[in-house]
């Protein structure tokens, strides 16, 4: 991520692109088709179209994947909010409904930054035939990775 100096001179354009760059670079993100279609500072639209793959016996979205989008986009909202290499540190999710449908569409945002780690929120839809529909919420704590230069305990 970049310090607040470099991001404040950056285009929203060129802000998205680094985004993609960074789901990009996620091995499972890719895997699964994960697309970053929106994205500012503490604020993120990640999609997925719903394959064959990525759903469970009944037809509807799995869990994990369910789980998937939501903490992935807490973490880009609290990374680009803390502006810094994070993690997700926590996160709690409520299914409200089974997903069912074409497309996920997971948008959170950091609700409160601090100096080492920021709270977000996050509501996950299911879109069918245009008309988007909640099936999750999700809260998390996303934390600041410690300085590279020192070693784990």
């Amino acid at each position: 991520m970049m310090n607040g100096s470099q991001s404040e001179s950056v285009s929203a354009e060129a802000f998205l692109a680094m985004g993609r760059s960074v789901l990009a670079s996620q091995p499972f993100s890719a895997l699964i088709g994960a697309e970053l279609h929106a994205l500012s500072p503490g604020s993120v639209d990640l999609q997925l179209p719903l394959t064959a793959q990525l759903k469970q016996q009944d037809g509807f979205a799995h869990g994990g994947i369910v789980s998937y989008m939501a903490d992935n986009a807490l973490t880009f909202a609290g990374g680009t909010a803390l502006r810094v290499p994070v993690v997700t540190s926590e996160f709690k999710i409520n299914y409200v409904r089974p997903a069912l449908g074409e497309r996920l569409v997971a948008r959170a945002k950091a609700v409160h930054t601090g100096s080492s780690q920021a709270v977000c929120t996050c509501e996950v839809f299911m879109v069918n035939g245009g008309v988007e529909k909640l099936r999750a919420l999700a809260q998390g704590t996303i934390a600041t990775l410690p300085d590279a230069s020192r070693k784990p305990v």
